[in-house]
């Protein structure tokens, strides 16, 4: 019985990887390992991609599968959420363990191949995350290494392409 709540407790966690406008997540005991390990998870990603000091640096990298793809300051890939309009985000609670902000604390900076007139921040997620072309700009707490684009196979969520566009849509 114990074990089977256990299971059922992890599968749980695992289906906030998705998001919603309403996720909501209960707090027990047995969960809070695995909510330490998300907070950890979330928070490395998130003091990384805003560690750039004031501003934060977004560049371009190609993917074999994607083609050209942003990237945040520590390298890794930039995401859009297809359910958001405008720079409300949808993306609270749990999901924002999952998929931090980009943040910046002056205004964002980008390298060779990215339009810098399409960069900007708003009070999205949190005060100061980074849009690119009208979108909020997330990383996945999935994503261990510079490279990896393991954000792409969850629904709604797509690499953001230089054109600030769903990167490999054409």
């Amino acid at each position: 019985m114990r074990r089977a709540l256990f299971m059922f407790i992890i599968a749980g966690g695992l289906l906030t990887v998705g998001c919603s406008s309403s996720s909501k997540s209960a707090s027990s005991s047995s969960s809070s390992s695995a909510s330490q390990a998300a907070s950890s998870a979330s928070s490395s990603s998130s003091s990384s991609a805003s560690s750039a000091g004031t501003n934060a640096n977004v560049n371009v990298a190609a993917d074999a599968k994607l083609g050209q793809i942003l990237v945040g300051p520590d390298g890794k890939t930039l995401y859009l959420f297809a359910t958001e309009t405008g720079t409300t985000s949808k993306c609270t609670g749990g999901c924002a363990a999952t998929w931090p902000a980009l943040t910046a604390a002056g205004t964002p900076q980008g390298g060779p191949g990215v339009t810098a007139s399409m960069l900007g921040t708003a009070n999205g997620q949190v005060a100061g995350q980074v849009t690119y072309g009208g979108h909020l700009l997330y990383s996945f707490a999935g994503d261990t290494k510079p490279g990896d684009v393991n954000g792409t196979s969850i629904p709604n969520w797509f690499a953001v392409s230089p054109t600030g566009n769903k990167a490999g849509s054409g």
